[in-house]
């Protein structure tokens, strides 16, 4: 009898249930990712706490759709004002490059996110294997989140950086944690703000010197380019689970 192959969905499950059975502990503070991937990790954190195999466990949600998943797990919440170190972080990502570098924020999380990884020991990143590539850019759009004041003249500015040449910037429309417009409004994020995403056609050059020329934009508030931050990927594939570190 030939074997089914798993859904997306079950691919999903094992990354996030291995993630958290690997890398939390008793005792820990854990940062909790955004999307359809990391809700399998919160799920998970939520099991071993009402079982008793997690003890004295304090989570950081990334976006308030987390937030109210946690709650309902009844997982113990705090906030980087009372906890500016984490232990580990658990999230999805959009895409993967060889390096380990990532574009993450197609959920429209990107700025709490980042916020709780980069102060994070380790940054356990969970996908399935269609999320690897090559080089970042034409697989998925890097979203850049920026201030509503002059948001056109930001986009601008933003698209012709000479890390972005050739990109098309596209202003989030609708739901935010979608890049696919689904609305008639601005997308707005869980902090205020808009979302560019940049359409690239060939892979980005050189990430790391995008991500720094992006931020140091006025009028930009951070984008999608993770770089430098992971600790390991977690990867579910139709072979099965694969790490990368």
């Amino acid at each position: 009898m030939a074997e089914t192959a798993l859904t997306q969905d079950e691919l999903k499950k094992m990354v996030g249930y291995k993630a958290v059975d690997d890398y939390v502990k008793s005792g820990m503070v854990v940062g909790l990712g955004t999307g359809s991937t990391a809700y399998f990790a919160v799920e998970r954190v939520g099991q071993l706490l009402k079982d008793g195999e997690l003890k004295d466990i304090v989570c950081i949600p990334t976006s308030v759709r987390t937030k109210e998943q946690a709650e309902s797990l009844d997982i113990p919440l705090v906030t980087l004002d009372t906890h500016s170190k984490l232990d580990v972080a658990i999230d999805g990502a959009d895409e993967v490059d060889p390096d380990l570098n990532l574009v993450k924020g197609g959920g429209g999380a990107l700025l709490r996110e980042k916020m709780v990884e980069i102060v994070s020991d380790k940054f356990i990143v969970i996908v399935d294997e269609s999320k690897l590539c090559d080089g970042l850019g034409p697989g998925f759009p890097v979203p850049v989140e920026i201030t509503p004041f002059c948001h056109e003249h930001t986009m601008r500015t933003v698209a012709a950086l000479p890390a972005c040449e050739g990109c098309e910037a596209v202003l989030r429309m609708g739901s935010s944690s979608s890049n696919v417009p689904d609305g008639d409004e601005i997308a707005v994020t869980d902090n205020g703000n808009y979302i560019v995403d940049l359409h690239f056609k060939e892979p980005i050059k050189d990430a790391p010197a995008m991500a720094q020329q992006i931020k140091n934009t006025v009028g930009v508030v951070d984008h999608g380019l993770f770089c430098g931050m992971t600790t390991a990927v977690i990867i579910a594939g139709k072979d099965g689970i694969s790490v990368k570190d």
